[in-house]
């Protein structure tokens, strides 16, 4: 018995023989297409938040004047000395420059979730439900370890 996945294999194989392009499935354009905009969008998010801190428009927690001596802390002695808690607090630092590039970076990390939710149905249309379901996990599991509920590492 033929499966969706076989039969992709055999007519890229027939594409390639015959010298042409091997053409995308529509899950892999749906991803791609998510993944440049966003792509784009968290390129000029990161540049402007660059500007705002770099110019001045936005204060920084630590001034710049002071940053070097931070370097070579270890990040838990790093957060205590500037009074910053572990997790998801940057997010109430949008008023610094320093950190206001912390949300399109996560904007970026991301776009992985967002692209995977965007092709599952499309996967369970075709009824790929060992793809659905492979997506599906990888969801959880980016959502978990983003969550912080998968505590792993050091710090």
């Amino acid at each position: 018995m033929s499966t969706p996945e076989s039969q992709l294999k055999e007519k890229q194989q027939v594409a390639v023989e015959a010298g042409k392009r091997l053409i995308a499935t529509e899950e892999q354009t749906t991803y791609a297409k998510i993944l440049d905009i966003g792509m784009k969008i968290g390129l000029i998010a990161i540049i402007v938040a660059f500007f705002l801190y770099a110019f001045g428009i936005l204060s920084p927690k630590i001034p710049v004047t002071e940053v070097s001596k931070y370097w070579g802390m270890k990040s838990h002695d790093y957060l205590e000395a500037v009074n910053i808690q572990p997790g998801w607090s940057w997010l109430s630092m949008y008023k610094h420059g320093d950190f206001l590039n912390f949300f399109p970076i996560a904007f970026l990390a991301g776009l992985t979730i967002v692209c995977y939710v965007a092709i599952i149905p499309i996967l369970i249309r075709k009824k790929d439900a060992i793809y659905a379901v492979l997506a599906l996990l990888e969801v959880l599991v980016l959502l978990g370890a983003a969550s912080g509920l998968l505590a792993a590492g050091g710090h």
